[in-house]
């Protein structure tokens, strides 16, 4: 069957995700990875006298030589896809081809390469990370100082900086990355332990040769470069593909709070920040004015993909009866591919977006002089505590004139609060018309975001140079 566009094909093959990241767990270099597990167990039976040299060099010899049709026509005559590759592999091997997978259950072998490639695709998924946090931490130091509106239940609250925003995310950012190193970095094989993890296949076949299955087993490992659980059953527990979808999930949250984030404020009645746009890019069949923040609404489209996989990988791990069951087989091939290709997708995106991101200093601008001085009062009503005047009775004064001053912002007529509680003689008993108005300024009203700013910066670089 041609694997085309003139049939179903995934998305993910064609639309999303990096070529490094699809040959990955594309099925040529699963097979290879399958055939690296083979070489390795021969030559650790070489070694306790069971195999030749001869035999392993012909397996070397023949390791690239992947042949999916002659796998598949095999496939369809005997219904097992591994002894299907087996006796493929057999076939390019007439020396070698008798010892291939000898003493070993399926699961020896494909749990193991999964474990490889698991690796390999964690080691990609790091480095989007480090790209994006470096794109990410450029953008923060460069706006640490600059006041914009702060938003809470999605309404002006209090001043912030973009960098501080910023940096929220590249907090979450730097966790993610941290997390997924440690799991990298504990991401184990079943080891070569055959049908139910008792390794008892390898304990008769050793008998004799001076080397234990558990000698055999560690030699196996160290040449595929990943070590062994120490118990399994018929395969490694399911609770690590659990773990790794709760990773991928993890990254996916972030990246999907920050454009959602981004969508906000993008909408024109904000419009203070947007992802980049093409000269010749088109918003809308039917609206050709339309900047639609198309990148950012995939990122979040995607992540509710990569978060639905949760559900699979907890089945699993929850519900492996005994030493073995089979239903975990066929959702594997497909959710743990997709949330790793997904992942890498949103993750190339959300870079771009970081790199190519406008922050409007107009719309900055409007927003703080429509909105900030509502936040500034509160500076205002400290400073009226302190000369001595009742907190209670101004409190309602400011109340007041803020309710009015809202009033006149939502009809666009701008806003007169500074001016009228510059001119309010209640406060002015106090205070000066310029000291008013200086207090109600509240671009500097931004506390020590920029510090905090700095701080997320500073880990982050400790943190690099620890590694």
């Amino acid at each position: 069957m041609e694997y085309d566009h003139s049939t179903y094909i995934s998305p993910l093959t064609w639309r999303y995700g990096s070529e490094e990241m699809k040959v990955i767990f594309s099925e040529e270099h699963k097979r290879k990875l399958l055939r690296r597990v083979w070489i390795a167990l021969a030559r650790a039976e070489m070694k306790a006298g069971l195999v030749t040299e001869e035999q392993v060099r012909e397996l070397e010899a023949h390791k690239d030589d992947i042949d999916i049709d002659r796998a598949t026509e095999i496939e369809n005559t005997i219904h097992h896809d591994l002894m299907a590759e087996i006796r493929t592999y057999a076939e390019q091997c007439p020396k070698a081809g008798g010892i291939i997978h000898l003493g070993a259950t399926s699961m020896d072998a494909l749990d193991n390469a999964d474990a490889v490639r698991f690796k390999e695709a964690m080691d990609v998924i790091i480095k989007r990370l480090d790209d994006l946090i470096d794109a990410a931490a450029l953008k923060a130091r460069e706006y640490r100082d600059t006041p914009t509106m702060a938003f809470t239940h999605i309404q002006p609250a209090e001043i912030t900086t973009i960098g501080y925003r910023i940096a929220q995310t590249l907090q979450d950012l730097w966790e993610d990355r941290e997390e997924a190193v440690h799991l990298h970095d504990r991401l184990r094989g079943k080891g070569m332990k055959g049908a139910v993890g008792t390794a008892a296949s390898y304990s008769v076949l050793l008998k004799g040769t001076g080397v234990s299955a558990e000698e055999l087993e560690r030699m196996v490992m160290d040449e595929l470069g990943i070590k062994a659980f120490d118990a399994a059953t018929q395969t490694y527990t399911r609770k690590q593909d659990l773990r790794i979808i709760a990773l991928l999930s993890s990254v996916a949250a972030t990246l999907h709070r920050f454009s959602l984030d981004l969508r906000i404020l993008q909408s024109p009645p904000i419009g203070e920040f947007s992802e980049p746009f093409g000269k010749k890019q088109v918003g809308s069949s039917a609206m050709p004015f339309k900047r639609n923040p198309i990148n950012s609404e995939k990122i979040c489209s995607l992540a509710r993909i990569v978060e639905s996989q949760y559900q699979a990988a907890w089945m699993n791990a929850s519900t492996s009866i005994l030493e073995r069951t089979l239903d975990d087989s066929a959702n594997r091939r497909i959710f743990i591919p997709e949330a790793f290709i997904a992942l890498d997708e949103m993750l190339i995106t959300e870079l771009k977006i970081m790199n190519g991101m406008n922050i409007h200093s107009t719309a900055t601008e409007r927003l703080m002089s429509d909105y900030g001085i509502f936040a500034a009062t509160e500076r205002l009503l400290m400073e009226l505590g302190r000369r001595g005047a009742d907190r209670q009775e101004m409190h309602e004064v400011i109340r007041e004139e803020s309710l009015a001053a809202w009033q006149s912002v939502q009809e666009g007529r701008g806003n007169p609060l500074k001016e009228n509680l510059a001119a309010d003689s209640r406060i002015r008993e106090y205070l000066s018309a310029s000291e008013i108005e200086s207090l109600l300024d509240a671009r500097d009203y931004t506390g020590d975001a920029a510090l905090r700013t700095d701080m997320v910066l500073e880990r982050i670089e400790s943190g690099r140079s620890v590694r």
